[in-house]
C-alpha cells in the first residue's frame, strides 16, 4: 500500500512536508491553543512563534527569551546565576533533544514550513521555465564562503545580542533581533491571512530596520527560489544549531566509498544544497553541516549500497541502481533513462 502511494521517496518526504506544514502553522485548530503549547514549544524548524495558530514553535524565539529576560537582566541585577536562571533555558534545550535525537537534521529536509515553502516554489519556478542554478566546479569557494554567515547569525542574533540586551548594552528592541528578521515570521503568519508582521514599524529605528529586513529577507526567498534551491537554508541560523547535535542523532547518512565516486557527480547535483563534498569523498568528511538529511543523494545514486540513510544500525533507505533508473525514467517526459555521466579520472582527482 505505502509503495503504490510513495514509489518514491521524494514523494514520501513531500507528503510529510505537506503535513508538517499543516501541523507546524495550523496545528493549533486541531489540538487548541493550550495544548499545542503543551506539546511542543521548542522544535528545531522555523515554525514561528508569531503564528497563533501553530502547533509548536522553533527553539531560537525561547533561547533569545530566556537570554533577554532571565538571564541577561538578572546578571545586571547583580544575581548569581541559580537553577531558577538556567532550568528554563535547560528545559528548552532538553525539548529540543528530545525531538532532535528521533529525527536529527531531518527537520531541516522533511519539518520545517520555511523549507517546504522554498522546495514549492522552486516547483513554480520549473514549471514557469526559470532555469535551475547550481554551484558548479567554479563556484565551490563561493558556496563555502557562504556557510559561515549562518554561524555569524546564530552567534550574534540568537545568542550576543538578546544577552546583551538584557545587560542593558544594547537597546530593548534588540531582545530577540533573529525572530524579527526571520522570514518565516512573515510566510508562515502570512499563511494563516494575518499581515501584521509585513508591516513595518516606524515608530522606532531598529524596529523598522529590522521590520525591512525581514521583508527584504522574504522577498529574496521567494524570488531566489525560483532559480536557486533552498537559498535561505544556506544562511539559516537553525541550520547550523541542528548542525551542532547532528552527531548526538543516532539518524544519519552513511557513505562508503565507490570505485566511482567522484566520476558522475549524480548526488551532488541532487542535493538542494549543492553539497559538491558528498561525490568526493566518504564517511563524515562526504557531509557538511549544510546537510537536511533529504536523502536525495541516496535516492540518485546509481550505484548499489554506496550511499545509505540510517537510524542506528538500521539501513532505512539504501541506494539502488534499478530505483534509480524506475525513479529518472518516471521524471524524463520522454521515458528515456538519462546516462549516467562520468568525468576522466584525473579531473576528478584535480577536483578533489
Amino acid at each position: 500500500m505505502l509503495k503504490t502511494l510513495f514509489p518514491t521517496l521524494s514523494r514520501l518526504r513531500f507528503a510529510v512536508q505537506l503535513v508538517m506544514l499543516f501541523v507546524t502553522v495550523y496545528g493549533s485548530v486541531i489540538v487548541g491553543t493550550y495544548m499545542a503549547g503543551k506539546i511542543s514549544n521548542a522544535l528545531p524548524a522555523l515554525s514561528c512563534a508569531y503564528d497563533q495558530m501553530n502547533g509548536g514553535y522553533c527553539v531560537l524565539i525561547p533561547t533569545q527569551h530566556i537570554l533577554h529576560h532571565r538571564i541577561g537582566e538578572a546578571m545586571v541585577r547583580a544575581q548569581q546565576l541559580t537553577f531558577t536562571m538556567i532550568l528554563p533555558l535547560l528545559m528548552s534545550f532538553l525539548a529540543f533533544f528530545a525531538f532532535f535525537f528521533v529525527l536529527g537534521k531531518a527537520f531541516c529536509g522533511w519539518v520545517c514550513p520555511l523549507g517546504t515553502l522554498q522546495e514549492m516554489v522552486g516547483m513554480i519556478g520549473r514549471r514557469f521555465g526559470f532555469g535551475l542554478r547550481r554551484l558548479e566546479e567554479g563556484d565551490l569557494v563561493a558556496g563555502r564562503r557562504v556557510r559561515p554567515v549562518k554561524w555569524l547569525l546564530l552567534l550574534g542574533l540568537v545568542f550576543l545580542l538578546p544577552l546583551l540586551t538584557g545587560l542593558g548594552v544594547t537597546p530593548h528592541a534588540l531582545g530577540n533581533p533573529y525572530c524579527d528578521i526571520c522570514p518565516s515570521r512573515v510566510a508562515t503568519t502570512l499563511l494563516t491571512g494575518n499581515t501584521d508582521q509585513l508591516a513595518l514599524r516606524v515608530g522606532d529605528g531598529w524596529s523598522f530596520a529590522l521590520g525591512a529586513t525581514a521583508d527584504f529577507l522574504i522577498g529574496f526567498m521567494l524570488i531566489g527560489a525560483l532559480a536557486i534551491r533552498q537559498p535561505f537554508c544556506r544562511i539559516c541560523p537553525l541550520l547550523a544549531f541542528n548542525s551542532l547535535f547532528q552527531r548526538l542523532s543516532p539518524l544519519r547518512l552513511a557513505k562508503t566509498q565507490h570505485e566511482n565516486c567522484g566520476q558522475c557527480r549524480i548526488c551532488s547535483e541532487a542535493c538542494p544544497m549543492d553539497i559538491q563534498e558528498i561525490s568526493l569523498h566518504e564517511g563524515r568528511k562526504a557531509y557538511t553541516e549544510d546537510c537536511t538529511l533529504c536523502g536525495r543523494c541516496a535516492e540518485y545514486c546509481p550505484q548499489d549500497g554506496t550511499i545509505r540513510l540510517k537510524w542506528g544500525p538500521v539501513t532505512l533507505f539504501s541506494s539502488r541502481r534499478e530505483y534509480y533508473k524506475n525513479k529518472v525514467k518516471g521524471e524524463l517526459p520522454d521515458g528515456s533513462v538519462k546516462p549516467v555521466r562520468f568525468v576522466k579520472r584525473s579531473e576528478a582527482t584535480n577536483a578533489r
